[in-house]
């Protein structure tokens, strides 16, 4: 959906021009779509603004109005009394305008620290959460020449293809592999490769944009298998407060982040992810969120801007569900290792097991 189709939804949600299911369904959408979340509430207070600039405009042509009706059935007779000082005179015969105008100068004022704080709110709204991609902006520079490039491309180039986008890992022993789906959203072709100079080309097997995942399988004839998985995917969800750390590659060398579970929910209330305590980069984005005893319990998906240390993870339930509906196409075969070889080791030792299956993410676009 683009930005001006969800406008357009948005619009006719909040003036009750869609039938109750539909908006049931966009209600639903809300709750799990961030971006179409922080569109709507955009607009609305873009519309709040916007009204409360009509209701000003309305007031100052009323206090118009009735200035000039007063104006008209004033007495013109004037009594002759004792001149009256310069600034009484003055005062009575402007006291009425003078009056309007200070109304009308005080409602701008308000109406316009009012229109300035909604917009930055805004402002600071449209940037508190950012997704942990690796921009590709040089490669989109030169589209055309990667493109003719790529096709003499050799199934084992010397060069790295591609551009750094994110983190994945390995998600079956016979190929399937998991990162954020920004991260290889629009991507014409996807490469990963580990620190042991294993590099394999990627096909999208399954994408789910609500809970920011997809999973993609190898198709490389050079692979064989990713080999013995040292972890399993947990079920269950994780408790507050526990420990937690996380593999990936902000930059080209794998980077350590440890730190604990903040709260079960993740930005603005999303039941789908976690909060946790450890600090992000872009480049980052799809790595996985393991705990002490090395089960994988989430995805990484972003950080909030404004609150340090504040990143998110989705949360692997939601992983497993993907993995159940995929079971409905018989060609796609998705057997999770169920043996965790990591619980009870150091975590030194733990990291060791780890590296080999953790993968920057490249793309073509």
């Amino acid at each position: 959906m683009t930005e001006l189709e969800a406008y357009a939804l948005i619009e006719r949600y909040l003036s009750g021009e869609i039938p109750a299911a539909e908006a049931l369904d966009f209600e639903a959408k809300l709750r799990t779509d961030l971006t179409l979340a922080r569109h709507a509430r955009q607009f609305e207070e873009l519309t709040d603004t916007l009204q409360k600039h009509g209701q000003r405009r309305q007031v100052k042509k009323k206090l118009d109005s009735i200035h000039a009706e007063m104006e008209k059935t004033a007495d013109p007779i004037m009594i002759p009394v004792r001149p009256a000082p310069q600034w009484k005179t003055f005062w009575q015969a402007h006291k009425t305008t003078v009056a309007v105008a200070a109304s009308v100068a005080i409602l701008t004022v308000f109406s316009t620290l009012l229109s300035i704080q909604l917009w930055n709110s805004m402002g600071k709204q449209a940037i508190r959460y950012t997704e942990l991609r690796r921009e590709v902006e040089k490669i989109k520079k030169n589209q055309r020449a990667i493109n003719r490039a790529f096709s003499q491309i050799p199934a084992k180039p010397e060069v790295n293809p591609g551009t750094f986008s994110g983190t994945g890992f390995a998600l079956t022993e016979n190929g399937y592999f998991v990162t954020s789906y920004h991260v290889v959203k629009d991507a014409d072709s996807v490469y990963i490769e580990n620190k042991n100079g294993n590099r394999y080309k990627l096909t999208s097997v399954y994408q789910n944009l609500d809970h920011d995942l997809a999973i993609l399988k190898v198709d490389d004839p050079s692979f064989t298998s990713f080999g013995s998985l040292p972890y399993t995917v947990s079920g269950d969800n994780a408790d507050l407060g526990e420990k937690v750390y996380t593999l990936g590659f902000p930059r080209e060398d794998m980077v350590f982040g440890e730190g604990s579970l903040s709260s079960q929910s993740g930005f603005e209330g999303d039941s789908a992810s976690y909060q946790i305590s450890i600090p992000l980069n872009p480049g980052n984005s799809g790595g996985p969120l393991f705990d002490e005893k090395g089960n994988l319990i989430g995805v990484i998906s972003g950080k909030q801007l404004d609150v340090q240390g504040a990143a998110f993870a989705t949360k692997s339930t939601y992983l497993m569900e993907m993995a159940e509906a995929l079971k409905s196409d018989s060609a796609t075969r998705v057997s999770f290792n169920r043996q965790n070889s990591l619980a009870g080791r150091a975590r030194k030792q733990q990291l060791k097991k780890l590296k080999d299956f953790i993968y920057m993410v490249k793309v073509y676009n």
